[in-house]
């Protein structure tokens, strides 16, 4: 069967941790974004806690070591396969910086791993060959997909978000709790399974977060075609708990005398008073066409954008990428503020980066607003690229919420 002949989302038979085992105490974040002591703390909560074989450690082949782990979960019962092909339908309720509560609502299928050339998968961002090859290595030793990354779906007619809705209308039969985020988890099976399927797979499906290990499934693939898909929550991109959070840059070092002077070459600058409200004052950039606020210790400043002062590198990007806040400020804003090449720092809470400032860890902060779903989708039906750290979705999928098992490649 050829690539585009094959459904792009699909029931599987997934394993799962027993059913005396607290989901809580086994699953973890997407490998990427565990620090070292975090991945200690994870190892030590439970011994089949996710993570052994997500961050496999110790001395010799660690990949070989997580296969090991794997293969004894599953001879111990810890893992099993459920009794057929089903789909997992996840919900997560969580919390904003700003305070804000979220539900999002997605199903765990399995889609397609096919080149991005074929226009049904699509991505948002360039990856890096370094990621990919320890990813690679993992699937080549466990043939188990252990994490899945996030898609969205267009769902222009609502199909797909109305049918989740009928799932999660009764009680959940498994619960977790993830670094403050709330989870229930709901298996469907038979018709249903396979009429959801079909309507999550129905249109191009759009990476979220997870492109290096969708581009390892995908070379995977080529070497084993035994294991032609990869595992994903797919959520509908009208879901109201889908958030985007800003990705804020905080600088390390700046050129202080005449940055304002620089910014005014291509930006409009404003001074805030005085215990203006940051979050508030944001807001209203995003509203009014576009800009930042620069954070120094004597004070902010509204930078706007303005379409006669786009510098070159600015206007050397796809037109879809120009629009773009981020893309704005990464090219016209910090390389006018920014000293030395100490490089940048990131996070999504406003606070944080103004505390940052504020008490002397970081000499700038440039605050963001966060693309809007649809640039984002926008960005890669142009077959384009956004700039790095540009998307923040938030909560991460939880990995060890199900496995996907491969059949061994066959011999040469």
């Amino acid at each position: 069967m050829g690539l585009n002949a094959a459904a792009l989302v699909a029931p599987f038979v997934g394993e799962r941790y027993a059913a005396d085992v607290r989901l809580s105490d086994v699953v973890a974040p997407p490998y990427d974004v565990i620090d070292e002591a975090q991945r200690a703390a994870f190892a030590r909560r439970h011994a089949g806690n996710v993570v052994h074989l997500i961050l496999p450690q110790g001395d010799g082949d660690r990949y070989a070591r997580a296969a090991r782990t794997l293969a004894s979960w599953r001879e111990r019962g810890l893992l099993s396969p459920d009794a057929g092909p089903g789909l997992y339908v996840v919900q997560q309720r969580f919390a904003t910086p700003d305070g804000a509560a979220h539900t999002r609502t997605g199903v765990i299928a399995a889609v397609t791993a096919e080149p991005f050339s074929g226009g049904r998968v699509r991505p948002h961002e360039r990856t890096h060959a370094g990621p990919k090859q320890d990813r690679l290595d993992l699937l080549r030793a466990t043939q188990t997909m252990c994490e899945a990354l996030l898609m969205l779906s267009r769902d222009p007619t609502g199909a797909l978000r109305r049918g989740l809705a009928e799932i999660t209308a009764g009680p959940a039969p498994g619960q977790a709790q993830l670094d403050g985020v709330d989870i229930s988890l709901w298996r469907v099976e038979g018709d249903q399974a396979r009429d959801l399927a079909g309507t999550a797979g129905g249109d191009s499906l759009y990476i979220a977060d997870g492109h290096h290990r969708y581009e390892t499934a995908v070379a995977y693939r080529a070497e084993n075609q035994r294991a032609p898909r990869t595992l994903a929550l797919i959520v509908p991109a009208n879901d109201p708990g889908l958030v985007v959070l800003p990705t804020h840059r905080l600088l390390v070092s700046v050129r202080a005398e005449g940055a304002l002077e620089r910014l005014r070459e291509v930006c409009t600058v404003e001074a805030l008073a005085p215990g203006a409200d940051a979050r508030k004052v944001l807001a209203e950039v995003g509203e009014a066409g576009g800009g930042c606020l620069l954070v120094r210790p004597d004070g902010i400043h509204r930078l706007g954008r303005s379409a006669g002062l786009e510098p070159p590198p600015l206007r050397a990007l796809p037109p879809v990428v120009r629009t773009l806040d981020v893309a704005w400020a990464d090219t016209a804003v910090i390389p006018r503020v920014q000293s030395g090449s100490d490089g940048l720092r990131y996070t999504a809470d406003l606070e944080l980066a103004l505390r940052s400032v504020r008490g002397g860890e970081t000499a700038a902060a440039v605050l963001l607003n966060p693309p809007a779903v649809e640039q984002v989708l926008a960005v890669a039906d142009a077959g384009a690229f956004m700039p790095p750290k540009a998307t923040f979705f938030t909560p991460k999928v939880p990995s060890g919420l199900v496995f996907l098992r491969h059949p061994t490649p066959p011999s040469p």
